[in-house]
């Protein structure tokens, strides 16, 4: 009897475990896949891949200096008032010498002495046709006679020329003489000074 064959069929080809097959079921043994990874950050303060820190804010000037050392602000300096000599002439003479002479003739007492300034021409022993210019004229009585005196200034500046003459009981005036021309520097201590200085040479004062 003949045996029964089947027809040959095509071998299907049984996966076998040599064969790995991909599936999408993760396996504790699968490598895990790549993470992009940050570029390395250096701490070198050089690298160009160090992190680069935000400027510090430089703080105010007085925080830096501290109230305490903070410089306080230029005081303005004061203007230095004017020198009384460099008022102009006539001021000068009638608001400052004028009463420094008469307070320092009262302290030699002769308190009641009669003090001017003016122009006029010059009444000396020797000035037919004397010019005109200014001049501190002062007069008193005492128990004896009239005292007079005149003090001129030529060039109508307590630094430039002057003179002096002085008379007694009305008469003319004596010849003229020059008063302190040398002096360069003059101020109102000095002219009043002077001035006495002469009366007294004169006898006029009384501490002689």
């Amino acid at each position: 009897m003949a045996e029964e064959t089947t027809p040959n069929q095509p071998e299907e080809q049984t996966p076998t475990n040599s064969e790995a097959k991909a599936t999408n079921i993760p396996t504790a043994n699968a490598p895990e896949p790549e993470v992009a990874k940050p570029d390395a950050v250096s701490d070198d303060p050089e690298s160009d891949t160090a992190p680069k820190k935000p400027a510090a804010k430089r703080p105010p000037k007085a925080e830096v200096e501290g109230d305490g050392d903070a410089k306080p602000a230029a005081k303005a300096k004061k203007e230095k008032p004017p020198a009384l000599e460099d008022k102009p002439f006539a001021d000068f003479i009638q608001q400052d010498y004028l009463p420094a002479l008469k307070a320092g003739l009262a302290k030699q007492e002769i308190p009641y002495a009669e003090v001017t300034f003016e122009k006029r021409k010059i009444n000396v022993i020797g000035y037919a046709q004397a010019p005109e210019c200014w001049q501190v004229i002062g007069c008193w009585n005492d128990a004896k006679q009239t005292r007079a005196f005149n003090l001129y200034f030529f060039d109508e500046k307590i630094n430039g020329q002057k003179g002096f003459s002085y008379a007694e009981s009305g008469s003319k005036a004596s010849t003229m003489e020059s008063f302190r021309i040398d002096e360069r520097k003059v101020d109102l201590g000095l002219l009043v000074f002077w001035t006495l200085q002469r009366l007294n040479a004169q006898k006029w004062l009384v501490r002689n």
